[in-house]
C-alpha cells in the first residue's frame, strides 16, 4: 500500500471534499481518500492505494470534480 498526499486548491466546504473524494475513489487501486480541508486555501488530500497512482490520472479526477491539483508528495509504502 502507498499513501500519497496531493495539494488541491479551490475547495471551501464539505461538498467540495465529497466531490474530490468521489472522483479520486473511482481510480483503479484507490483504497481510501481523506482530506484536510483548508477552506479557500490549499487542502491536503491523502490517497491510499495499492500502488503509486499516475499523477495525470489524479489531476484529471480532481479537475473533473472542479478543482485544481497544485502538487503531490511522494507516497509512503507500507
Amino acid at each position: 500500500m502507498t499513501t500519497t498526499t496531493y495539494s488541491v486548491t479551490g475547495m471551501t466546504c464539505g461538498h467540495c471534499t465529497a466531490a474530490v473524494t468521489e472522483e479520486i475513489s473511482k481510480l483503479v487501486g484507490v483504497q481510501q481518500v481523506s482530506i484536510d480541508l483548508n477552506a479557500g486555501g490549499t487542502s491536503a488530500v491523502h490517497v491510499t492505494s495499492e500502488s503509486t497512482l499516475d499523477e495525470s490520472a489524479v489531476r484529471e479526477a480532481v479537475d473533473e470534480a472542479g478543482y485544481e491539483l497544485a502538487a503531490s508528495s511522494p507516497g509512503v509504502t507500507a
